[in-house]
């Protein structure tokens, strides 16, 4: 058991505090759900309701297709740009798809290679792009969640306005999933740009996210 936590410890530490810090979210969007019902004269709803609400999972579903938009994006960009002095980047002689010796597939496939890198055909063209094919696939999943949540939800503020409530289509040319769209991603765009800018000067002792504490501010594709 201590083998398989050390083994695992980075996977499973941001697997719990994600568990924690989506409790603290329902909780604390409970709390401030509520506190609109009172100040607009209605009755506030329970903790069970509040949780399985159009209002909660919008609030969701938002910031995990911006995540999953970031990993899909950057994936598939560092393939072909290159940032010099960036750990965040490739090594400036190697952009693009790079050989198959350079990737181990096929005639190149190592003993321990999995058995789809050396394959051919469709199972080595999927197995190939597998991280950005289910990123993106988790991306869109997640928008068009939020986009059913979203509608659902902003129907409820229609109806409690007295006002018509609108189609799923009539949603997605409305402001609010625009503003709750874009509002992420420029976030989770910045959040990248500074990564990769910042670890070309910064450094941190031991992290894989950053160069040797001692590499040149030149270094490109070096991690610590």
């Amino acid at each position: 058991m201590k083998k398989f936590l050390r083994e695992n410890s980075l996977g499973l530490a941001f697997g719990l505090l994600f568990l924690v810090v989506l409790i603290g979210e329902a909780v604390a969007g409970h709390a401030d759900f509520n506190q609109r019902q009172l100040s607009e004269g209605l009755q506030p709803i329970s903790f069970d309701r509040y949780v399985t609400s159009a209002s909660f999972a919008v609030d969701v579903t938002e910031n995990w297709q911006s995540e999953y938009l970031q990993f899909f994006l950057y994936i598939y960009l560092t393939v072909w740009l290159l940032q010099k002095g960036s750990p965040e980047s490739k090594e400036l002689h190697k952009p693009g798809r790079e050989s198959d010796e350079n990737q181990m597939v096929g005639a190149y496939a190592t003993d321990t290679s999995p058995a789809w890198a050396r394959a051919s055909g469709l199972r080595h063209a999927l197995f190939s792009h597998s991280l950005g094919l289910v990123m993106g696939a988790i991306f869109l999943l997640s928008w068009l969640a939020q986009s059913i949540t979203g509608v659902a939800a902003y129907n409820e503020q229609q109806l409690g306005k007295l006002e018509d409530p609108v189609s799923w289509g009539q949603y997605l040319l409305e402001p609010d999933f625009w503003n709750r769209t874009l509002q992420n991603w420029q976030s989770e765009l910045l959040a990248v740009t500074s990564m990769v800018v910042l670890s070309i000067y910064l450094r941190q002792r031991g992290s894989s996210q950053s160069k040797p504490v001692g590499a040149a501010h030149a270094a490109t594709g070096v991690e610590g």
